[in-house]
């Protein structure tokens, strides 16, 4: 006989949670000099997406509306054609495979599994958890001189990603950043804010001696538009903190403040005077539309822009990016990708997959925007879960001008996009209930469920 478990104890037995394992699993530490492939991280989130399944098949109803369905799958069509045009067999099933991981499966099965906005919460928590971990990790680098090299120094903090994945950590603090900043402008208790707040600041310093610049950019816009989201007055009030603190910490760096003011005033010297990783991805961005032109429709295929690369780049290209320290010896990083995101989608996938990938992309923002609309509109309930959802979806958008997708940090990227396809597909219309009165982890259909049927 099966016992029975108490609600409070159901509670705590969310499915979210194995989510909440494949965010922990990126605190692991990456191997010296590795390759930024798949990871422990990747292969759970493969196990999630199993795991809903099964819950599906138990379940035996319709977990999605229509909507819900075409907005997840529109991507689909153009990886599927992209993958039948690959330079060969084993590189089409292989692009199509971490396409479908990162921009359908996972997300789906985060919708899936996402239960209430307390859920969201977790997993919203669990990122600024993950953040001050990485963060942490390094500050210690860059205080200790064993970081990354940057300009010759080992003091670019990259956490445990090592010197082959400097974006690492870059991007695993800037969503804690988003998270901890939707968790504070919320309406939730005091002290949750007040607790919110203290994190946010305090990774705006790993934040800082990451030296990413497009991450800083896309830290910027999000938190600008998280602000003014929550309400003009308050976005005066919390940018002139915000911009009082940030003085406050780049004044203590003390002989690290030339070369943060340095780095900080190359993103203006883009044109003017860039420096040869500009050069390198002004001419990748060049080669990636030099491709779309040749196969307009249907690009050159997944996977095919190291190899189309050379065939459409300038002699201004470097042979690749120099690697050191974290661990790591010094090695020559190629350059395998144009670090931008839409024209990587554009060159190997034509305009076909770039309408279909970004498509679902403008249609999650559209309804995420529209819930946290509502949210206002209800007295501000929920608008902690949708500053969050939104956040993190704008933060990608706008990084995907500079970067793209690559890494273990990369399933973060199919979290974020399922947390705001929950929240723009079911939860402005959740109501935040007790978690006890959900449904046990595994048992029949949670209301997130229902809510999509």
């Amino acid at each position: 006989m099966a016992l029975a478990l108490s609600p409070r104890r159901r509670a705590l037995l969310t499915p979210v949670l194995p989510v909440v394992a494949v965010v922990a699993l990126l605190a692991l530490p990456v191997s010296p000099g590795g390759e930024g492939g798949a990871g422990p991280a990747d292969a759970l989130s493969a196990l999630v997406v199993a795991y809903c399944a099964v819950r599906l098949l138990r379940a035996r109803r319709r977990p999605l509306t229509r909507t819900a369905a075409l907005v997840l799958a529109l991507p689909v069509p153009g990886l599927a054609l992209a993958a039948m045009n690959a330079v060969s067999p084993g590189a089409g099933l292989t692009g199509l495979g971490r396409y479908l991981q990162i921009f359908v499966l996972v997300p789906a099965a985060v919708v899936l599994l996402v239960r209430n906005r307390p859920d969201l919460r977790l997993l919203a928590w669990s990122f600024v958890a993950l953040a001050l971990c990485q963060g942490g990790i390094g500050v210690h680098q860059y205080l200790t001189g064993t970081g990354a090299s940057y300009q010759g120094e080992n003091i670019r903090a990259v956490g445990t990603f090592g010197a082959s994945d400097v974006m690492g950590m870059a991007t695993v603090v800037s969503f804690g950043v988003v998270c901890a900043a939707g968790l504070a402008l919320g309406r939730g208790p005091v002290r949750v804010r007040l607790t919110a707040t203290a994190c946010a600041v305090a990774l705006l310093l790993p934040l800082a001696v990451s030296f990413s610049r497009g991450a800083w950019i896309a830290t910027a816009v999000t938190l600008t538009v998280q602000l003014v989201l929550a309400g003009v007055r308050r976005a005066l009030r919390t940018g002139a903190a915000v911009v009082a603190v940030c003085v406050v910490l780049v004044g203590g760096f003390g002989a690290g403040t030339a070369m943060l003011q340095e780095r900080i005033d190359s993103i203006t010297q883009v044109t003017d005077a860039p420096d040869q990783s500009v050069i390198d991805r002004y001419t990748m961005w060049a080669a990636a539309t030099d491709m779309w032109r040749e196969h307009p429709l249907t690009g050159v295929g997944l996977k095919g822009f190291p190899e189309y690369r050379d065939g459409h780049a300038s002699l201004a290209l470097s042979s690749g990016s120099d690697t050191e320290g974290a661990g790591a010896a010094y090695r020559k990083q190629p350059l395998l990708s144009p670090h931008n995101m839409y024209l990587l989608v554009l060159g190997e996938q034509g305009l076909i997959g770039l309408l279909c990938l970004a498509g679902g992309w403008l249609a999650l923002l559209v309804c995420a925007l529209r819930g946290l609309w509502r949210a206002r509109a209800a007295g501000g309930r929920g608008l902690d879960c949708a500053l969050v959802a939104c956040g993190l979806l704008i933060w990608q958008l706008v990084d995907f001008a500079y970067a793209d997708i690559g890494g273990p940090s990369t399933v973060l990227t199919a979290v974020c996009f399922g947390m705001a396809g929950w929240w723009g597909l079911s939860g402005a219309d959740e109501t935040d209930a007790d978690p006890s009165t959900a449904a046990p982890s595994g048992l029949g259909v949670s209301p997130g469920e229902v809510a999509l049927r």
